[in-house]
């Protein structure tokens, strides 16, 4: 089956697909202040209620695979209002949940929404050329950078005014908002069937063979990996460790999304002056050197907001150079499976970023400190700098060879 194009329709406006992505960010982080007094609330551990943010990553990374291929099948537009649909199911779900595991699976659900991330580019690339798609890409996932710098403020805001169920209920109502706009202005825009699901994981094993590929890709994994981490600790560490309100975790969590906003600013200005792969190991060290110097106060004992924080947002930084790069390093490994290599390594980076999100959770309680996700954090970051190491070494090996 493919999807039909109304050519004569009107194309659906840029505002339209940045509230699709805005929402997609907004239901990833805005209530992670609130995880202590949710694990409260419910009567479970801190890492039982974590899950809340690795499960949602776990499923994000599955729904990232597929669903290119399906709307590819089907058209944008249904699978798109489709994905909104279940996604104000679950929210309503996560409001009247009655345990910690109704809570999670409704959660787990609300993670269609994931769809809106990979859809709302494919919209572009059918909209306009090649040429022109890389610019309109980046209004399109401006919502991805910007909403998680305020969104975090709002929940910590809206927790101590209402509960933690505010923000869930802004969820919902941002969401409906975007499905009505979507169903009177999001129009077809497939023109064809795209590459079938069996023919990309077809492709699979001449990626997998590539040292270069992995190497990229581990870079991308563990370095994103670190960010993801600070997702599913942080609030702990905020509220547990260093005694702030979910409206202080709030404010303080805008600090590595600007740092990312900065690094995006630097890759974009040098990387083709200085190259991609010393841009990839420049941003690894920037992102390992001040978690280790956090490290080291938290042992000494002398932990601050500013110090921890603080290098959460040098963090970014690094994570704003490596990244760009690590993805276009990837899909430059095979030109000809671009796409797939981009999907794969976007998916190993998610379901990497929950399985360290939920070991954050778990090893994080009142007396270790803010010391476990640290340590979880430095390793991972330092794993990106071997990673890029080897393939700067692999690519002097393939120089010398040919």
């Amino acid at each position: 089956m493919t999807p039909k194009t109304d050519m004569a329709a009107p194309r659906p406006s840029l505002l339209t697909l940045v509230s699709i992505t805005g929402v997609g960010a907004l239901a990833m982080n805005i209530f992670l202040p609130s995880l202590p007094g949710m694990a409260r609330d419910f009567g479970v551990d801190y890492a039982v209620m974590q899950l809340s943010v690795s499960a949602f990553l776990g499923v994000s990374a599955v729904l990232q695979l597929l669903c290119g291929p399906v709307s590819d099948l089907f058209g944008r537009r249904p699978v798109i209002l489709g994905a909104f649909s279940i996604f104000l199911v679950a929210t309503a779900g996560t409001l009247l949940a009655p345990t910690a595991g109704w809570f999670l699976f409704f959660r787990m659900l609300q993670a269609v929404i994931t769809v809106g991330f990979v859809l709302s580019r494919a919209v572009v690339r059918d909209m306009v050329p090649a040429e022109n798609a890389a610019s309109m890409i980046g209004y399109v996932t401006m919502g991805m950078s910007l909403v998680p710098m305020i969104a975090p403020t709002i929940g910590g805001v809206l927790d101590e005014s209402f509960g933690w169920k505010a923000s869930f209920a802004t969820m919902g109502i941002l969401g409906s908002v975007v499905l009505v706009v979507c169903w009177f202005n999001l129009h077809e825009t497939a023109r064809g069937a795209g590459v079938p699901l069996r023919q990309q994981i077809a492709t699979y094993p001449q990626l997998a063979r590539s040292h270069r590929f992995w190497g990229y890709a581990l870079a991308a994994t563990l370095s994103a990996g670190a960010f993801y981490a600070y997702l599913g600790g942080a609030p702990f560490v905020g509220q547990r460790v260093l005694h702030l309100t979910p409206a202080e975790v709030g404010y303080w969590f805008a600090a590595p999304s600007l740092g990312y906003a900065l690094g995006n600013f630097l890759s974009a200005r040098f990387s083709i002056r200085i190259g991609m792969n010393r841009m990839i190991l420049a941003g690894a060290i920037i992102c390992t050197i001040p978690l280790a110097i956090a490290l080291l106060i938290d042992i000494i004992g002398n932990q601050t907001p500013l110090i921890f924080f603080g290098s959460v947002a040098v963090m970014g930084l690094g994570n704003g150079m490596l990244l760009p790069n690590a993805n276009a390093g990837m899909m430059s490994v095979r030109p000809e499976l671009a796409g797939t290599a981009s999907g794969l390594g976007g998916a190993m980076a998610v379901a990497g970023g929950a399985g360290l999100a939920a070991l954050a959770g778990a090893f994080l309680h009142d007396e270790a400190g803010a010391a476990p996700l640290l340590v979880i954090m430095v390793t991972v970051s330092a794993g990106s700098i071997l990673s890029t190491l080897w393939v700067m070494a692999r690519e002097r090996q393939l120089l010398r060879q040919g």
